[in-house]
């Protein structure tokens, strides 16, 4: 019996997944590339350029970062690209409160949030969530202000509690509007460079 030489119709199927060096090749160009990724985060966190501000704050950029790596990730893979990014705007700003647990919480609560089929793949969904998001982390960085405003001795010259919340809603407010607003511009390449590459 002869092997059938038809051409076969396009059936929906996938090519099958590279092997060997092909794809440690393609799997260390993924993850550099998404390493890559969080550079312009980290640059643009400092920059405030016309029409990006509103009361005096801008985008958090790393925020919407680890939003948009959460929604198809693990919460363990959530939490640790929160932490890691947190730590690295320490790095670019003052520590006390450190970003790395208000950003390893937005991470975990994303990513369980999709794990729960909660979150859809639309603009609105993802506007919805990352205005959600950054009024948790601005909760826990309020908070941390708070605990540490309370460990102080009352000499110290510090905000007291009701300036620490008063300002909270203020920075948790203009922050939200402006993250989700500008959340497309990160989210949509880097789900379409991780749709493509980690497949």
């Amino acid at each position: 019996m002869q092997p059938d030489l038809r051409p076969v119709r396009a059936t929906g199927l996938t090519q099958p997944p590279p092997v060997g060096w092909q794809a440690i090749r393609q799997r260390l160009l993924s993850w550099t590339l998404t390493v890559l990724s969080v550079l312009p985060c980290l640059l643009l966190l400092p920059a405030r350029f016309p029409g990006m501000e509103l009361l005096g704050i801008a985008p958090n950029w790393l925020l919407v970062w680890v939003v948009a790596w959460s929604i198809k990730r693990s919460v363990w893979e959530g939490a640790v690209a929160g932490v890691t990014l947190g730590l690295l705007q320490d790095g670019m700003s003052a520590a006390v409160p450190t970003h790395a647990i208000s950003l390893g919480v937005v991470g975990m609560l994303t990513a369980r949030l999709q794990r729960e089929r909660v979150v859809q793949d639309d603009i609105i969904s993802v506007l919805l969530l990352v205005f959600a998001m950054t009024v948790v982390g601005e909760t826990v960085r309020a908070l941390q202000f708070s605990l540490y405003a309370w460990r102080l001795p009352a000499s110290a010259v510090f905000w007291n509690f009701e300036e620490i919340w008063r300002y909270y809603q203020q920075v948790a407010l203009g922050s939200a509007v402006l993250n989700s607003l500008w959340s497309p511009v990160i989210y949509y390449p880097l789900n379409l460079l991780w749709e493509h590459r980690f497949r």
